[in-house]
């Protein structure tokens, strides 16, 4: 069974730096596509990052320039580098495997929704405050 499990997150100022990580087990994670989802608190599910097999990464023009995703397919982890953090990437991170879509999807509902439904996932995200 797959498992993914989000850590990271917290509360910083603006301007500041986190580093999310993703654990995996279950499936083949050298093999998969990853990605970072973002739940906002206007409920806007967007897809942040992505990083293919050979480590190719996609990024958001929302985040562009600011946050670095990579993976570490010894350890079967992935992670996102966030720096430069404004107000606006205050959000509930998801980290999801076999992720499928371009980065800068967005998705018109809950994050929750969409692993459920379309990853079948549940796993349960990380939270990351940025106060002006």
């Amino acid at each position: 069974e797959m498992q993914l499990g989000e850590s990271g997150g917290g509360s910083v100022e603006t301007g500041g730096s986190l580093r999310l990580s993703c654990t995996a087990s279950g499936f083949n994670f050298a093999d998969s596509d990853m990605g970072w989802y973002r739940q906002t608190p206007g409920n806007e599910c967007e897809l942040v990052s992505s990083i293919d097999q050979r480590g190719r990464a996609e990024y958001a023009n929302s985040v562009k320039g600011r946050f670095v995703i990579s993976r570490d397919n010894a350890e079967n982890s992935m992670y996102l580098q966030m720096n430069s953090l404004k107000p606006e990437d205050t959000a509930f991170y998801y980290c999801v495997a076999n992720v499928g879509f371009v980065a800068g999807y967005q998705y018109g509902g809950s994050c929750k929704m969409l692993l459920q439904y379309t990853y079948n996932a549940r796993n349960q995200g990380t939270q990351v405050t940025v106060s002006s």
